[in-house]
């Protein structure tokens, strides 16, 4: 039980940091914006598309909350089992997650996708970062509680 509520907690978290480094004003989210084509697009057509968007919105969110669920479950878990053996072997577990299937997944999508190659590196590493992000927030938060 203790799990799905860190997991739900840790899907909140990563809301929270995603609505924030991928918002319009920090370089990731003009690096987001520009690499869906949004930025070509004049204020007018921006607007257009942001009021045909939001009514679907919801979908999306709550798609990426389960998503986020399911990683924040995964390292309750891990912080579970590992409790005994400290902080620092957790970050370090899962910093090799990260390493050897985050970062691999966002490169392997990035490089199949229509992605203006141009953007290709900047959107890998902020996709890539995001996620160490969100891991280490997580971690630290969840390390107060279990």
């Amino acid at each position: 039980m203790a799990i799905i509520l860190l997991g739900i907690l840790g899907a909140v978290i990563s809301a929270v940091l995603g609505t924030l480094w991928y918002s319009k004003g920090t370089p990731m989210g003009k690096i987001q914006l520009e690499s869906i084509g949004f930025t070509k697009l004049s204020k007018e057509e921006q607007d257009a598309k942001i009021q045909e968007m939001k009514p679907k919105m919801w979908k999306s969110y709550l798609a990426q909350l389960a998503l986020s669920f399911l990683t924040s479950a995964f390292i309750a878990f891990v912080m579970q089992e590992q409790k005994g053996l400290g902080t620092a072997t957790i970050y370090g577990e899962i910093g090799a997650v990260w390493l050897c299937f985050v970062v691999p997944l966002v490169g392997q999508a990035l490089l199949w996708s229509n992605v203006d190659p141009k953007l290709r590196w900047k959107k890998f590493f902020s996709e890539s970062f995001f996620n160490l992000v969100t891991f280490i927030v997580i971690i630290f938060i969840f390390s107060f509680i279990i």
